[in-house]
């Protein structure tokens, strides 16, 4: 027996006996740490890198539009969401222990083991779905015992680093389902046309079985294998109590998915846009802010009114409906797609073009100039002919008004009183005050646009103009939570994603106010709509909507815009290549569109009246314009707060009547006590000249009594007609002789004589109607007009050989 000294010696030197162990136990130590390191180094970051599918999907989750993904696959973006119904179904079918087992299932591998060796070959592998996962992750899926044993260990590394659910989810988004059909949401909606979260039991049951044989989907003989795979899961969910008999009865009667479904293009022009503006980012898949069922009516509603609007050869159409209070979309229809027919180009996102507004943004200048006191609502404006240099707009109707108030020259959409205001207001800050309110496009200087910028003379695309539209509305239904104030906040452009990015305000220091953009939907409102001759009001159910209509030049564009408290619609109809068609207007073309789709929606109450930032004015009630000493009817007026600004009317003065009232007398004629002094409206001679003929009620100032001996001041005599520096072509009449030009002209005076002169050689004389017709040789000319007291205008223009493009 060993002493004790010897079993201490032993003890020390106990390796004597077992020398192979130190060595082991020091390779262990130096191999324990780089096992670990290994072992968790040995799991990429991400474990699936393949390209997804484009997708969006309407706010409720229903699928919009989809492509393949750039390796030709159908495989939607990951779904961290995996219905309840196919986590039952591939647990049960695949791996009834999965939410038990570290990522390697004992049990599956024993019994896999024992049924290899009983049929001498591989008959079952014993995969858990974590398995599962680390074999879809990599390209080499050979079976072998080496890779059996890498995917068990990355299988534990995985269950590691992420949950269950991620792992399932993972697993549902990168299974074959047969074809080029990956993961569950595409596998559902190319054999079912649904979301998975839809599917029925039988539905799901059969995409279940797919990953274990995703040849099984294709027709043929194998459709009875797949019927009795499905079934047989069926059973066995019944066994395990996740569905009862009835459901599983019923779930067998299902049919199977046949060939696959063509996906849903339900807002293609949105989809091309998502995908520009993720051109490049790792993001496929958007939700959106779109209501599918609005979407799919608002595309049958512009396609319906393109069918016949097609026969004038006017080939496109798109609308977009936003809600004011998020700026939302709510239905995006860039177009109406035909890619049969290439010449249409219905591939061009029109929303998203830069295209002429017309008189779109005529309403933008009305708020504005309500908004720093230069006019009042109902300020009549003058409506004659203008030109200034070579620029001479034109009424669409080619009529005029003379005078007319400014909300009607809105409701009515005349050019003149615009470019007149416009001149007033400025180019130049009705330019920077655009961009305020957030229209994108202006990219050339403002004397580029000049005048002509409210007219349409510049580009803007129907996504900022509808966006802009929305915000001033919005501003208008926060006026009282603001307390009238402005909040620049409310100026943003329109959205169409969930979540709704942060909003970033448009710009600061926006010249409108609440009270001034009420006005402006007040006047838009009234406009006539098509078709229903001004008796719309007449009718309870009709809805109360602000709107405007638009017409480029040349015809061209054809716009229709309309704003309710809750929501925008802006229309555009036209040609995306730019070319013009006669009644390609937006009062007969764009409009019909807009007020069919108001149909759609909900009937709102009209903005509430601002309750701040207003003040009450002394209005004139002939002129609009704030009254000054001389008005004879006055109304005190709900007013925007800067109408204390606005000017004096200038069209009403004194006149001393004789004792009769008949003649304008002075005191050379007149004893001052015999006087009558009287308030008079008084137009320039060219707005009397208009205004007399659809204003019965106008009366033209009284002549002076006979022997009054008087000097009138003011203009008497106007040119109408050419305007300064005037360059005319004639054209030739059907004889073949070249025609006439009318020179018009207007006198203060009625029963005046005007005698005129062209290039000091007697023309002619006029009395009363004052028009002439004559035949100036190419070059240039000046007419003159003098009448019988001498008070003389004269006017310098220019006959052209041909016309000048």
């Amino acid at each position: 027996m060993p002493t004790e000294e010897n079993k201490n010696t032993n003890t020390k030197n106990g390796w004597s006996k077992l020398r192979i162990k130190p060595p082991f136990r020091r390779w262990g130590l130096l191999l324990s740490p780089i096992l670990l390191t290994w072992f968790w180094f040995a799991l990429p970051k991400q474990l699936f890198n393949a390209p997804t599918s484009y997708i969006i999907e309407d706010k409720d989750g229903n699928l919009l539009n989809a492509t393949i993904a750039a390796d030709g696959q159908w495989r939607f973006p990951p779904n961290k969401n995996v219905p309840q119904k196919f986590i039952d179904c591939i647990t049960t079918f695949e791996d009834k222990r999965f939410f038990y087992h570290p990522g390697v299932d004992p049990i599956a591998i024993s019994r896999a083991l024992i049924k290899d060796i009983k049929n001498k070959e591989t008959a079952q592998g014993g995969s858990t779905l974590t398995m599962q996962v680390i074999r879809l992750s990599k390209e080499d899926n050979r079976r072998s015992i080496w890779n059996k044993i890498k995917e068990s260990i990355l299988a534990v590394r995985v269950e590691v680093s992420y949950s269950k659910k991620e792992i399932l989810s993972m697993y549902a988004s990168n299974a074959p389902f047969g074809s080029n059909v990956v993961g569950l949401d595409a596998a559902a909606w190319r054999y079912f046309g649904r979301s998975p979260d839809k599917l029925s039991w039988g539905e799901m049951a059969a995409l279940a079985v797919l990953p274990n044989a995703p040849a099984l989907v294709h027709p043929g003989k194998n459709r009875d294998i797949l019927l009795k795979k499905r079934n047989r899961l069926l059973d066995k969910l019944k066994s395990d109590h996740k569905i009862d008999e009835s459901s599983c009865n019923l779930a067998k009667l299902e049919p199977l998915p046949g060939q696959p479904l063509t996906l849903p293009q339900n807002a293609l022009h949105l989809f091309q846009r998502f995908k520009n503006d993720h051109s490049g980012n790792e993001q496929t898949k958007v939700i959106t802010t779109v209501e599918v069922s609005l979407q799919k009516q608002v595309a049958n509603i512009v396609q319906q009114h393109q069918s016949v609007l097609k026969g004038n050869g006017i080939n496109n159409a798109c609308a977009l409906v936003l809600d004011v209070e998020t700026g939302n979309t709510l239905a995006y229809v860039g177009n109406i797609y035909d890619p049969a027919n290439k010449e249409m180009e219905s591939d061009v996102d029109v929303i998203a073009a830069p295209r002429s507004p017309g008189s779109a943004l005529k309403p933008i200048l009305y708020a504005s100039m309500l908004s720093d006191g230069l006019i009042l609502p109902n300020s009549i404006i003058a409506d004659i002919p203008m030109q200034i240099g070579n620029y001479a707009p034109q009424n669409f109707d080619l009529g005029y008004d003379g005078a007319v108030p400014a909300s009607n020259a809105l409701a009515r959409s005349l050019n003149i009183p615009a470019v007149k205001l416009l001149q007033q207001y400025k180019y130049q800050r009705f330019y920077e005050t655009l961009q305020q309110c957030g229209i994108s496009t202006l990219n050339r200087s403002a004397d580029t646009y000049g005048l002509s910028l409210i007219l349409g003379g510049c580009e803007v695309t129907m996504w900022d103009l509808a966006g802009v539209y929305a915000s001033m509305a919005r501003a208008l239904n926060h006026q009282a939570k603001n307390e009238g104030n402005l909040n620049t906040n409310d100026f943003h452009p329109p959205n169409y994603k969930l979540p709704a990015p942060k909003i970033n305000a448009v710009k600061k220091n926006i010249p409108l106010d609440a009270t001034s953009i009420w006005f402006t939907f007040q006047a838009m409102k009234e406009v006539m709509r098509p078709g229903e001759e001004g008796l719309w009001q007449e009718f309870v159910s009709s809805q109360t909507i602000a709107w405007k209509t638009g017409t480029s030049f040349g015809f061209r564009d054809g716009w229709a815009i309309g704003i309710t408290p809750k929501n925008v619609v802006a229309v555009w109809v036209g040609n995306t290549d730019g070319v013009g068609r006669p009644g390609l207007i937006g009062i007969k073309t764009a409009a019909p569109i807009l007020f069919d789709i108001f149909r759609l929606l909900p009937n709102v109450a009209w903005f509430n009246k601002p309750a701040y930032n207003y003040s009450n004015v002394a209005v004139c009630k002939q002129s609009g314009f704030r009254a000054n000493i001389d008005c004879p009817d006055v109304d005190t007026l709900f007013m925007p707060v800067n109408g204390q600004k606005a000017p004096l009317c200038p069209y009403h003065k004194m006149i001393n009547l004789d004792a009769a009232g008949q003649y304008r007398v002075t005191e050379d004629c007149e004893s001052p006590s015999a006087m009558q002094h009287k308030s008079w409206f008084v137009l320039s001679p060219a707005m009397e000249y208009y205004y007399k003929q659809k204003n019965a009620d106008y009366k033209v100032l009284p002549a002076f009594k006979p022997g009054c001996n008087f000097a009138e001041t003011g203009r008497l005599i106007e040119i109408i007609y050419p305007q300064p520096d005037a360059k005319i072509y004639v054209p030739f009449e059907v004889s073949g002789q070249k025609g006439n030009t009318i020179f018009t002209a207007a006198h203060r005076r009625a029963g005046a004589k005007i005698y005129w002169s062209l290039d000091d050689n007697f023309a002619g004389t006029t009395q009363n109607f004052h028009q002439i017709a004559l035949n100036p040789s190419p070059g240039k000319h000046i007419i003159t007009l003098v009448d019988e007291n001498g008070v003389s205008v004269s006017r310098q223009f220019e006959i052209l050989e041909k016309e000048k493009n």
